[in-house]
């Protein structure tokens, strides 16, 4: 590959990481639920997701594995939340920084090892097309994956049956239960596959992006995915856009240090957060296309009789 090639193909397996976990947590949002724990996810995930493919020597069962992880982690946030009415931020950032401590457990024996990433699927004829080939058809399946999972969640949230039941949820809990639809059993499916999503990401986070085990390598990127939902004014499409520009931020620092140029490695690896901050920063002075977007009830508990 050219460093062009290079940097680009990188860019879409950086934003995959991004994407997987931020497609859940706007799934988990559109339903009213701000689910702030994330991060500790992914990592729960990742070090689960490589621990069962480091002892298998299968990444479809740790991905499996993984995404139960994810689950049960998510479980505990929706019961804290939606059961026992809790603040969600609260129980968010309680709940991410449980997953931080138990990831670093799960993951200690496995400090440093590595597993063997799988080969990138060639799509013959279209692979040999020069740059375009090389960038968008010899990618890993995970890849090729989430960008149909992104199509389908577009497609639910906004032509079917479930995706207006997940919105009415997050809009008007109240008026949703006229229309006879459970809001906590759909807050609570709407969750789960924010869990599940969040452990897909963080198994590939460990075990194909980076096949390797070491504390702390998620490294933010579940800050990035619940900002990513704010950035997309939770729209599928905008996400989408947004994941791969971070991916390619957070590639950064690897072309700038092939071309030799003298910046600090500590700036290079903030880039990532600094647009963060700086892009919200900017969506968040147009507040009334912020009102328009978001959720109306979004982070506010429900007792089953009004939004609190």
């Amino acid at each position: 590959m050219t460093p062009l090639e290079f940097f680009l193909a990188g860019t879409m397996s950086a934003a995959t990481v991004f994407l997987l976990a931020a497609l859940g947590e706007l799934v988990a949002e559109k339903s009213g639920m701000l689910n702030l724990s994330i991060e500790g996810m992914m990592a729960v995930s990742a070090a689960v997701g490589f621990v069962v493919t480091y002892q298998t020597g299968s990444h479809l069962i740790g991905f499996v594995v993984a995404g139960v992880a994810g689950i049960g982690i998510s479980m505990v946030f929706a019961l804290v939340s939606i059961t026992f009415l809790a603040n969600q931020v609260a129980t968010g950032l309680a709940v991410g920084i449980l997953g931080l401590g138990l990831s670093a457990l799960i993951g200690k024996k496995h400090e440093s090892l590595t597993v063997t990433a799988p080969d990138p699927i060639h799509i013959p004829f279209l692979s040999e097309i020069p740059l375009v080939g090389p960038v968008l058809f010899q990618q890993n399946i995970v890849v090729y994956l989430t960008i149909v999972i992104a199509i389908l969640i577009s497609f639910c949230l906004t032509k079917t049956r479930l995706g207006l039941a997940i919105r009415a949820c997050g809009e008007n809990p109240k008026a949703a239960e006229a229309l006879s639809y459970s809001v906590l059993k759909i807050r609570y499916g709407a969750v789960a596959f924010g869990g599940l999503m969040a452990g897909f990401a963080g198994a590939y986070a460990s075990t194909i992006y980076t096949p390797l085990w070491a504390d702390g390598m998620i490294a933010g990127r579940g800050w990035i995915a619940v900002a990513l939902v704010v950035f997309g004014t939770w729209k599928t499409g905008r996400i989408f856009l947004g994941a791969y520009l971070f991916g390619m931020v957070s590639l950064g620092e690897l072309v700038v240090q092939s071309f030799g140029v003298a910046v600090p490695s500590q700036l290079l690896s903030a880039m990532p957060f600094i647009v963060t901050i700086v892009v919200l920063a900017i969506i968040s002075s147009d507040r009334a296309r912020l009102r328009l977007h978001a959720p109306y009830s979004l982070g506010e508990t429900y007792d089953g009789s009004e939004p609190q």
